[in-house]
């Protein structure tokens, strides 16, 4: 029987606050062994989003933060909802929605941190309505923070566990009615992974379908050791983590990777060997062809001239031209779990956008943001209270 969610409350909201301008990438820590979520305080304003430096710091502050009480689950929680399909007006925050019931292979959530991807937006425009959940839905597919409750079934994860994924196996396939972008929510445990030791709940949150993209993507081509690759919108959320995959994960033996111009130090900070400026160079005029191009911004009538014959195009949005192809992620725990190695030890690191994380309250401005198309890497929501 599928959960019900009360018709979302109509309400005002105030003003959002100032947003404050940083780029995230990986602090180790000390992970946390208490049930404490806490947030990381943001670094000093930038006047811009230029590029910023990449920075690790030997430690990070925590600003005090409520306890998570295992035998306290609320019945009712906040969460963003929406009713019916269409602009970022749709979205209300509603402080009266059911905390969702545990399956038998799936465990509570009390969520950290969550972070937006383009398909959420597109969901709540209508554009999958056809394989979509019954409205209202809450949104959101990215998820970090601690499980509160574990099913009958379910066999390695248990309360206290600090973990992240994506909540949604398959993107368009009947996703949750019940997302992230609320205080509790329920996720089956092959989904999941322990949150990576050196990474905070912010950071963690922006990975999940992102990198799970790209991993399947890379697969999906073939790509191995000694093979080239083109990434468009290398400063994007599945982007910056092809670059970084295809170098570190597959041992590319070329990297390139386009953005606009103050961006390109980014690129070379996530391992880019060439990094092209698309304001000043046409991918019809590259002097050399690749192995794969991975077309993360829409471009593919483009990217099959930048790929040699015999080579692959991944088109993740936009009309696919051959040899292009698309296809849709499987969330699987497992690729999280093979990729926590290269994140605990830094190889692979994640990129939150400088204009986040966003607090929750502000769900809807994050929306606005992301559906700019001029995101640096991840929007993320955090804290979640």
């Amino acid at each position: 029987m599928k959960a019900t969610l009360p018709t979302p409350h109509l309400r005002s909201f105030p003003s959002p606050t100032p947003l404050s301008f940083k780029l995230s990438f990986a602090f180790p820590e000390t992970r946390r062994k208490s049930l404490s979520i806490s947030s990381t305080p943001k670094g000093t304003p930038s006047p811009s989003l230029a590029y910023v430096p990449l920075r690790v710091s030997a430690s990070s502050q925590a600003a005090a933060a409520p306890t998570v009480n295992l035998t306290a689950i609320p019945t009712e929680m906040k969460a963003w909802v929406y009713g019916e399909y269409g602009g970022v007006d749709v979205l209300k925050l509603d402080d009266k929605v059911s905390v969702p019931e545990v399956k038998e292979d799936e465990v509570l959530i009390k969520v950290a941190a969550a972070a937006l991807n383009p398909v959420d937006a597109k969901r709540r425009q209508g554009k999958f309505k056809a394989t979509d959940s019954p409205l209202p839905t809450v949104p959101g597919y990215d998820v970090a923070g601690v499980v509160v409750k574990v099913g009958s079934q379910v066999k390695e994860l248990k309360e206290g566990d600090e973990v992240y994924g994506n909540i949604n196996e398959k993107a368009l396939e009947g996703p949750r009615q019940f997302g992230s972008l609320a205080q509790y929510t329920a996720v089956e445990e092959k989904l999941l992974a322990l949150k990576p030791k050196n990474l905070d709940f912010s950071q963690a949150a922006g990975l999940p379908l992102a990198i799970e993209t790209a991993y399947e993507g890379l697969e999906r081509t073939g790509f191995s050791s000694g093979k080239s690759i083109l990434v468009l919108n290398g400063s994007g959320g599945v982007g910056s983590l092809v670059i970084q995959l295809a170098k570190q994960v597959f041992g590319a033996s070329k990297v390139a990777a386009t953005s606009s111009t103050g961006k390109l130090e980014l690129l070379k900070s996530l391992g880019a060997d060439l990094a092209i400026d698309y304001t000043k160079e046409n991918l019809e005029d590259l002097p050399e062809k690749f192995d794969v191009v991975f077309d993360a911004i829409g471009q593919c009538d483009r990217a099959v001239k930048a790929v040699k014959e015999g080579g692959s195009v991944v088109a993740l949005t936009g009309a696919v031209t051959p040899p292009g192809f698309r296809f849709v992620v499987t969330s699987k725990g497992e690729v999280l779990k093979k990729l926590n190695s290269y994140l605990e030890s830094g190889k692979v690191k994640p990129v939150v956008d400088p204009r986040g994380p966003f607090p929750f309250t502000q769900v809807d401005e994050a929306f606005s943001y992301i559906e700019t198309n001029r995101a640096t890497g991840k929007v993320v929501i955090h804290p979640i209270p």
